[in-house]
């Protein structure tokens, strides 16, 4: 199975290209940690509140605290306030659009688990609320094609201020 991604024509060679520009590597910069991975995946479960986040996650109260902080800052998560009857006020977490954008990522992950370490599934699957079917990732041209990684080509986009190869 050839799964590798082609490289297009009007490309310079892929040891010309700098990781530091790379998407995928910022991404991570984001969301580095397993324990950050999963309190987004408990975000989208629907935890708001810290307790919530370090039963759920099974992670310690000063790694959630520090995910979190680090959830907020970079935009993914943000405070809402709320209040149990008789109690002060405390600060909750909710996803923010671009956390939420995370879904799919997730999603992927969760389905790859599922297929090759299925043995140890949790036995949990996604179902579109609509309907009650199962939901799958799958990649997509803009014309609707499903594609696998073999039929891709790495393409520069010049319209990228980030781009060393933009039109100037």
């Amino acid at each position: 199975m050839d799964a590798a991604i082609h490289l297009a024509g009007r490309l310079e060679p892929r040891d010309a290209w700098r990781a530091d520009r790379c998407a995928m590597a910022r991404t991570l910069d984001v969301v580095r940690t397993k324990s950050a991975m999963l309190v987004l995946r408990e975000a989208f479960y629907g935890a708001t509140r810290f307790d919530d986040f370090v039963a759920r996650t099974e992670a310690s109260e000063p790694v959630v605290a520090g995910r979190l902080r680090e959830l907020v800052a970079a935009g993914l998560l943000e405070h809402v306030d709320y209040r149990n009857p008789g109690e002060r006020t405390r600060k909750g977490y909710r996803l923010t659009d671009k956390g939420a954008d995370l879904f799919p990522v997730l999603a992927a992950l969760m389905q790859w688990g599922d297929r090759w370490l299925g043995d140890q599934s949790s036995g949990v699957r996604l179902e579109h609320h609509g309907c009650g079917e199962p939901v799958a990732v799958t990649l997509r041209c803009a014309a609707g094609h499903g594609v696998t990684s073999g039929e891709v080509d790495l393409a520069i986009d010049r319209s990228s201020p980030r781009s060393p190869y933009a039109a100037r």
